[in-house]
């Protein structure tokens, strides 16, 4: 196992904007008020609390939701939704859509540590990512958002004032913006209102991660397992690392999540699909560690988990937080379903994209409260079509009769919609290979029948078959073939 090294770095709700046309209306951002905690990869922390909870004593229960409730500020609301903090129900039988966002600052020496690319004082949206547990906690669906996508924002109100909308603008200067007028509390609000916008997916709270809290979670545990498809070489940080399986620490773990140079193409993109990839690792490593029966440890680990993220207050409640964990008790880290919203490069600049047509399908699959490990490159529009007329009839028929036929007749319907996808891989290919899920084509090549996109089998790379760009990493087959990771451990 190869050893890393680093060096010093150098409710009333305005239609969705999903065909990116201008528009001037302030779109709604609940008022939050934000906490200390977690880190972006929030499942880690929802098991760990509730195992956490129900192992120790009173006096760290007290220890743990102090952390959680000695930081606040407020979020301006904006004048079309109400100011509310309504607190997750996690049994209401409704997904929970979550915006997380990692803080690209070099701000106080832990973050200048990791190699972040910006100047000191400036805070920009590194990685932002829509997150949605479903309904009946079975899945999660997480979809980054490329920070070099051209967008058009809404205005925004903060408390400091409002923030003008502005057009073909790169997404992550959404939350520098809010920022730079109101601080956190800004750049949360417009973040959500930006993003509500282009996805028209309701966002019902926040998660705010500070890299260097990353670090600190990975150390908490005791590094974490990535497997290397290509020998690492950052001049820009120093970080180096073998090809093959590496147990990182934390500092080593955050540089590999966030560095662009000497690996890979060099492109936001892939970065984004390495983030994702880490936080499924984190998961295996504390289910593999049995962190969960171990107070010792699952205390550090809950305690710097607390300490690493900014979290809306309806979110950020211990109760809330247990409640949810033990619903997702027997959650799974193959449901994790995880892909980068799709893109293509924009017409007004080679260097930068924009969302493609099949992002339009994911939105909507989203919106349905489905899974989007769907195939969204065949006939994208006529499936969008399809789900948004599914939708808009279940919700009529409910509105009409909330008989248990009509539900019954409504799920059906969803069912064989979202199937059709999957039926149409079946018939033009083989088998998935039962460890690492991918079908090999005839012609040697190998498909990730999730996505439909094209796997790279030195590397493990997604790719989206039309246009090339990064989908995400095929990590079951990464770890097995590349890393010869055991089935067992997968």
């Amino acid at each position: 196992m190869a050893n890393s090294k680093h060096g010093a770095p150098r409710s009333g709700r305005a239609i969705p904007n999903l065909a990116h046309t201008p528009s001037n209306q302030p779109l709604h951002a609940t008022v939050f008020t934000n906490r200390r905690v977690v880190l972006r990869a929030i499942l880690c922390l929802f098991i760990a609390l509730f195992a956490f909870v129900t192992t120790a004593g009173a006096a760290v229960y007290s220890e743990i939701n102090s952390t959680i409730t000695s930081h606040s500020v407020i979020i301006t609301s904006q004048k079309t939704k109400k100011a509310e903090t309504e607190i997750l129900d996690p049994n209401s039988g409704k997904p929970i859509n979550l915006l997380v966002m990692g803080q690209d600052s070099r701000d106080g020496a832990e973050n200048s540590a990791l190699g972040n690319e910006t100047e000191g004082g400036e805070h920009n949206a590194d990685t932002t990512m829509v997150a949605q547990i479903s309904a009946d906690r079975s899945y999660v669906n997480l979809v980054s958002i490329p920070r070099d996508t051209l967008v058009d924002v809404p205005a925004c109100t903060t408390s400091k004032g409002t923030i003008p909308a502005r057009y073909n603008v790169m997404f992550n200067s959404i939350f520098a913006y809010g920022y730079n007028m109101d601080g956190l509390s800004g750049a949360a609000t417009c973040a959500m209102a930006a993003v509500e916008s282009l996805t028209g997916i309701h966002l019902d709270q926040f998660i705010v991660v500070d890299f260097a809290g990353m670090k600190k979670m990975i150390d908490a545990i005791g590094g974490v397992d990535v497997c290397i498809a290509e020998n690492v070489n950052d001049e820009y940080t120093g970080l180096r690392l073998n090809k093959g399986l590496d147990h990182l620490d934390g500092t080593s773990g955050t540089m590999f999540a966030r560095i662009r140079h000497g690996i890979g193409d060099g492109s936001d993109i892939g970065r984004t699909a390495r983030q994702q990839y880490l936080i499924k690792q984190l998961l295996r490593q504390i289910k593999q560690k049995n962190i969960l029966l171990n107070v010792n440890e699952l205390y550090g680990f809950a305690k710097s988990a607390l300490e690493s993220l900014t979290m809306s207050s309806g979110l950020g409640q211990l109760g809330t937080l247990t409640g949810l964990a033990y619903s997702m008790r027997h959650f799974s880290v193959s449901n994790l379903y995880s892909r980068t919203a799709p893109i293509m490069t924009a017409p007004s600049d080679p260097n930068r994209v924009v969302f493609s047509d099949a992002a339009k399908t994911l939105w909507e699959l989203m919106r349905a409260g489905k899974p989007i490990n769907v195939d969204l490159s065949a006939d994208a529009q006529t499936q969008a079509d399809q789900l948004a007329q599914e939708s808009a009839q279940s919700k009529s028929e409910a509105d009409k009769s909330p008989s248990s036929d009509n539900s019954s007749d409504t799920s059906s319907s969803s069912s064989q919609s979202t199937d059709s996808s999957d039926q149409r891989s079946e018939q033009n290919a083989a088998k998935p290979d039962p460890i690492t899920g991918l079908i090999s084509q005839s012609d040697g090549s190998l498909v990730d029948p999730r996505t439909g996109g094209v796997v790279d089998p030195e590397t493990g790379v997604i790719r989206d078959a039309q246009t090339g760009s990064f989908m995400g990493i095929a990590d079951r087959y990464l770890n097995h073939t590349i890393c010869g990771i055991p089935a067992d451990k997968l």
